[in-house]
């Protein structure tokens, strides 16, 4: 049975990598999927993300990831959709505690401050509209959706209900933060993405591609 997974780049990141298993950030995706489903075929797998806006204080952010879709890009049958964006959300109806330096006092801080938050823009619409392609185009008996975005509920009902064409949904996050909805609407559901689906899907510390040599980055 030929299965295309639909990755949510930034969902899995927020969801296992950055709060559960930061060191585990140079992820093979390829790897990572067959870790979870290792008796399905893979056809294709197809990332989602958006291009991050590098804040002040670590201008290298850019670098690094563009540094790890390169190194996906050399995955076969991998297809990186980086077409999403972000914007600069400001919420002034609202402040956020301020984090106080230990060796300072808090009373030579303001208690709370206005803040600019980066909202990402695009990839869940970009998921949707190539799990319709591919289903519509015949390109996959299964599907499975690695992400938390309920949004994805319609498109993920259009596939299984009208096209009869089962969508797994595979959740990163914590359970008590996953969407019932995405839940309702999946043919079905991944127990738990474990520290051990991650550890043993690494890429390799360098890689190579038509450009040279693809290094890990250091802080990772």
């Amino acid at each position: 049975m030929a299965t295309n997974f639909y990755i949510d780049g930034f969902n899995v990141y927020y969801g296992a990598v950055r709060t559960r298993w930061p060191e585990f950030k140079w992820l093979d995706m390829r790897a990572f999927c067959s870790a979870l489903l290792p008796t399905h075929t893979i056809n294709r797998i197809r990332y989602f993300t958006a291009l991050v806006i590098p804040p002040p204080e670590d201008p290298q952010m850019r670098v690094r990831q563009d540094t790890y879709l390169r190194a996906l890009r050399t995955v076969p049958n991998l297809h990186v959709h980086d077409e999403g964006w972000f914007i600069l959300k400001e919420d002034l109806r609202r402040q956020f505690p301020l984090a106080y330096p230990k060796n300072r006092p808090p009373g030579s801080y303001p208690q709370s401050v206005y803040v600019q938050l980066p909202e990402e823009k695009g990839s869940d619409v970009n998921l949707a509209s190539y799990l319709l392609l591919d289903c519509f185009n015949g390109d996959f008996d299964e599907a499975v959706v690695i992400s938390n975005d309920a949004d994805l509920a319609v498109p993920i009902d259009i596939v299984v209900t009208t096209f009869h064409k089962p969508v797994g949904v595979i959740n990163p996050h914590i359970k008590r933060r996953r969407s019932a909805t995405l839940q309702k609407v999946a043919s079905w559901t991944f127990q738990s993405i474990n520290r051990h689906h991650l550890a043993n899907s690494q890429f390799p510390p360098t890689l190579t591609d038509s450009q040279g040599t693809i290094t890990k980055p250091a802080t990772w």
